[in-house]
C-alpha cells in the first residue's frame, strides 16, 4: 500500500505523448482543457466557450441524442448483459455523490440525497463493497450520506478512509486512511482565503473549502460574467506553481500538482481491499462529473469492470453506458442488490 502511493504520488504530473495517433480520447482533450485553464490569458475564453457548449441549452450542436446512446446504452436496459461479463466476478461498487446520489442543485450546501436512496445505498454496501468517491471533503460527504458502512474518498481521492463500523470488510480496513496531499493543506487553506476574497464582489460565485482541494462554483453565477470570474481565480492561481485548475460541471477546482485523481483512488481501494491482480474482481464505477473520466479510463485501462456516465445529454466519456439522473442510478442500484440477495438466497 506504501508503494503504491509512493510510486503515484511524484511533485509534478507529467502527461506524455504516447498514444497512437487514432486514440483521439476524452483523457486527451481532459489534459487539453487543463492546459487551457493553466495557462491562463485569453486562452480562458476558450474554457468558457466549452462551458456554455456542455450545458443543456447549447447541446444542440453535439451528437445526436440517438447515436450517443448506441455507444453509450442504458445500464437499465442492459442490466442481463451486465450481469452476464461480471458472471464469477467479485462485484466492488464505486459511486460519485453529485449528480449520482443526489441531483445537481444550485446551492452545493443542499445537495440532500433522499431517504430512499440511503436506505438502497446501505442495502447495496451489505452486498459488496461500496465506496464514495467525490470531490467533495470527506466529512461534506460523510455528513450528507451518513452511513458508516462505506468507504468515503473525498477531494478527488485525496483523502480516503475506510469504513467504520457495519462493514463485512471492517476488520481489515477500519485503520485505512490515504491522505497523499497533506503537504499542500497549508496552501490550500491560504488559496481558499485568497479566492473567497477575491470574488466576493461577483454575484452568485461561491467557493468551497475541500480540504485538500478548492472549489469555485459558477452555477448562480450569470452566465454572462463567468469569464470575468475565471481571470479573477487565475490571477490567484498564478502565484501557486505547486497548485493546478482543473474543470468540472460548472466548477473550477484549484487541487495539488500531484499524480492523483478518482482513477488513483480506485486502483488503491481495489488493492486495499485485496484486488490488486485479481482478474475475478468486478469494479462498478457511476459518476456524472469530468472528474469522474479519470476512473473510467483505468477501467478502460485495465480492461476490467465497467464505468456508467449519469447524464440525460451526449458527452465525451470514457464510459461503456449511461444512466439519465440519480432516480436511474437508484432503479440500476437496487436491481443489483435484488439479483445478489436472490443468488445468495436471502
Amino acid at each position: 500500500m506504501v508503494r503504491f502511493i509512493e510510486e503515484n504520488t511524484k511533485a509534478v504530473e507529467k502527461e506524455t505523448g504516447n498514444k497512437s495517433n487514432n486514440d483521439v480520447t476524452t483523457a486527451k482533450k481532459k489534459v487539453l482543457q487543463d492546459l487551457i485553464i493553466n495557462n491562463g490569458g485569453g486562452l480562458i475564453n476558450s474554457w468558457v466557450d466549452s462551458m456554455r457548449a456542455c450545458s443543456p441549452t447549447h447541446l444542440k450542436s453535439l451528437m445526436k441524442q440517438n447515436t450517443w446512446l448506441t455507444d453509450h446504452p442504458s445500464a437499465l436496459d442492459m442490466f442481463e448483459e451486465i450481469l452476464h461479463v461480471s458472471e464469477g466476478k467479485q462485484i466492488v461498487m464505486f459511486l460519485d455523490y453529485d449528480g449520482t446520489l443526489s441531483p445537481i442543485v444550485d446551492d452545493p450546501d443542499r445537495a440532500f440525497m433522499s431517504k430512499k436512496m440511503r436506505r438502497t445505498v446501505r442495502k447495496l454496501a451489505n452486498c459488496f463493497p461500496t465506496a464514495i468517491v467525490s470531490g467533495r471533503c470527506r466529512e461534506k460527504v460523510y455528513n450528507f450520506v451518513k452511513l458508516t458502512e462505506l468507504y468515503y474518498a473525498g477531494s478527488h481521492g485525496m483523502d480516503i478512509k475506510g469504513p467504520e463500523q457495519g462493514s463485512k470488510y471492517e476488520e481489515e480496513s477500519k485503520s485505512l486512511l490515504c491522505q497523499p496531499a497533506t503537504e499542500f493543506l497549508p496552501m490550500i487553506d491560504e488559496v481558499y482565503q485568497k479566492l473567497v476574497e477575491k470574488t466576493k464582489f461577483t454575484p452568485g460565485a461561491q467557493v468551497e473549502n475541500n480540504k485538500f482541494c478548492v472549489s469555485v462554483h459558477f452555477r448562480r453565477v450569470d452566465e454572462n460574467n463567468w469569464s470575468d470570474l475565471a481571470h479573477q481565480v487565475r490571477s490567484v492561481m498564478k502565484d501557486y506553481p505547486k497548485l493546478r485548475l482543473t474543470q468540472g460541471r460548472k466548477v473550477l477546482e484549484v487541487r495539488p500538482i500531484i499524480k492523483w485523481d478518482k482513477g488513483k483512488a480506485l486502483e488503491f481501494l481495489l488493492e486495499s481491499l485485496g484486488y490488486a491482480n485479481c482478474a475475478d474482481v468486478f469494479p462498478l464505477y457511476i459518476g456524472d462529473d469530468r472528474t469522474d473520466e479519470d476512473a473510467f479510463k483505468i477501467l478502460r485501462e485495465r480492461n476490467q469492470g465497467l464505468g456508467i456516465l449519469v447524464s440525460k445529454f451526449p458527452k465525451e466519456t470514457s464510459a461503456s453506458y449511461s444512466l439519465q439522473e440519480p432516480d436511474e442510478v437508484m432503479d440500476f442500484l437496487q436491481r443489483l442488490v435484488e439479483w445478489k440477495q436472490l443468488r445468495s438466497g436471502a
